[in-house]
């Protein structure tokens, strides 16, 4: 569909902006909003309305919905104060008022060109960032009265995806339409323009329960991601519950992967695409390149869209990473920038899970540990499937001498997500605990997972060097220390004092205990 209005033409199937010949630059939101108000032309639109069909309910603040609108007002050549084609009414919404003419005529040739060529490619495709359909899970039991489990699925991960931030999922009434029909994987993604489509099914036989799962890139019909999940059918409910956390939080890391590949093809990139580049590459490890990446792909992200609440949460990630893996000496001023990006974020979006995980990292790393463990909690009232909030519960709790506590928490981040792509962190994190705790030889193995797991860590290398040292294989806890400058030369034991997070006696005398295994194992100590 192409609507025509004064010299410009919105092209709905291109995604295109036009002033005559000339393509008018517009970020993925902002042609949103225009689409919309042009579609609803017939009447005045509320601010619900806007927020609910391009933000997909999600909370967006006024100022944010300003500054999109203001941002569609310029690339149409209006204003404030001419109001010439959209109307602000005050205490009552928006409306579209310049004179329109739709044009299908190139929508009916695509959808022409579409038949003639298998129902593939040269129709214009190019749907949302995150968008995804899950299709009903198919029955293979043989037992029509197990169609209730496979659809309960289904309705779960509908759920639990919406969750993840940025997506948009196709409701699950749409879905079923689907349901026992022979499908045509791209077709679906472009009757429904997602960019995803994640299918299963469901068998039942005896006392066990297997579930298969595969994501599949609704463009090109590439199978990004498949696993299977095979267990003793206990409790239906129970399980049902568990698989599809599993599934959803599995799912995370190969999306961001897809999007950010995506973001490199991209001629112009837009703030997503940047993010899931950034986000993509703090992924692959904390070695200070990729953090370097990451921090360009944010700032870029956040130069185009100054409010993209996932870029700067990024942002203060990567300023408490710095802090927390003893990266960097000016310590108060980065925790001092996050801190103040974690406020101006949650009061944008005050029921965003990851941001509270992330203030709760800031105040362990600012001395408030106490309050760190409530914002642990608070993610997880927000956010069921959030494992790495379990992970950094139970790493919180060995601040505050209840390292007793610990492995219970960090333990059921595994059970959540046990091949979850930041599994290192948590095998980092429990073998941290176990240093604190004197506990060496177990911290050994938990460290050597972590590095097994992930390499690009260093500060994992220098704490395994010093568990190495304290159980007396010193010349192996020299290697690991090299292995450590490798990717951070300038490391030194100097930078793990000054930062004094505890006063409990015993996490005190285990911090003492690493820093004496870290000059064993030939680190320096300036």
């Amino acid at each position: 569909m192409r609507y025509l209005f004064e010299d410009y033409t919105l092209d709905t199937d291109r995604r295109e902006l036009r002033r005559g010949a000339d393509v008018v630059p517009t970020t993925p939101q902002v042609f949103d909003v225009l689409d919309y108000l042009i579609r609803q032309r017939e009447r005045v639109v509320t601010k619900d309305d806007l927020i609910s069909a391009v933000w997909n309910g999600r909370i967006v603040s006024d100022a944010a919905l300003t500054t999109r609108l203001n941002a569609v007002r310029a690339a149409i050549g209006d204003d404030g104060e001419r109001q010439h084609l959209i109307k602000t009414l005050p205490r009552k919404g928006f409306r579209f008022v310049g004179v329109v003419h739709e044009d299908q005529s190139a929508a009916t040739a695509s959808a022409g060109s579409v038949v003639q060529n298998d129902n593939t490619a040269h129709r214009p495709f190019s749907p949302p960032h995150l968008s995804i359909v899950v299709l009903p899970f198919t029955n293979l039991s043989g037992d029509p009265e197990q169609d209730w489990f496979a659809d309960g699925v289904t309705e779960s991960l509908t759920t639990d995806l919406s969750r993840i931030k940025g997506s948009f999922v196709i409701g699950r009434h749409t879905a079923f339409t689907y349901k026992g029909k022979a499908v045509d994987l791209k077709q679906i993604g472009r009757d429904l323009n997602v960019g995803y489509v994640l299918e299963g099914s469901v068998r039942r036989g005896e006392n066990r329960l297997r579930v298969n799962v595969q994501l599949v890139d609704a463009e090109t019909g590439t199978h990004l991601w498949t696993d299977r999940f095979d267990k003793p059918a206990a409790d239906l409910f129970e399980m049902q519950d568990e698989v599809t956390a599993r599934i959803a939080i599995a799912l995370n890391a190969p999306l961001i992967e897809a999007e950010a590949r995506r973001g490199e093809r991209s001629l112009h990139p837009d703030a997503l695409d940047l993010y899931f580049q950034g986000r993509h590459s703090l992924s692959k490890g904390l070695a200070p390149k990729h953090i370097a990446l990451a921090r360009r792909f944010f700032e870029q992200a956040l130069a185009l869209d100054p409010e993209r609440i996932e870029a700067l949460v990024g942002i203060a990630n990567i300023e408490i990473a710095g802090v927390a893996n003893f990266m960097v000496d000016d310590r108060g001023s980065r925790l001092a920038q996050a801190e103040a990006t974690l406020i101006k974020v949650l009061s944008m979006a005050p029921h965003h899970a990851v941001a509270h995980l992330t203030l709760a990292a800031l105040q362990l790393f600012t001395k408030r540990a106490t309050l760190a463990i409530r914002e642990c909690e608070q993610a997880l009232e927000l956010d069921r499937n959030l494992a790495d909030a379990h992970a950094w519960l139970g790493f919180v709790k060995v601040f505050i001498g209840r390292g007793a506590e610990s492995e219970a928490h960090i333990q059921q981040a595994f059970r959540l997500s046990p091949r979850d792509i930041k599994a290192f962190h948590w095998m980092h994190k429990l073998g941290v605990v176990k240093l604190i705790l004197g506990e060496d030889t177990e911290a050994v193995e938990w460290l050597r997972r972590s590095l097994e797991a992930n390499r690009n860590f260093p500060i994992a290398h220098f704490q395994f060097a010093a568990a190495l040292a304290l159980v007396g294989l010193v010349e192996e806890a020299r290697a690991a220390a090299l292995a450590g400058f490798a990717l951070d030369p300038g490391f030194t034991v100097r930078r793990t004092k000054g930062l004094s997070l505890s006063s409990d006696p015993i996490f005190r005398a285990g911090s003492k205990r690493i820093r004496e295994g870290m000059l064993m194992a030939g680190i320096p100590e300036e």
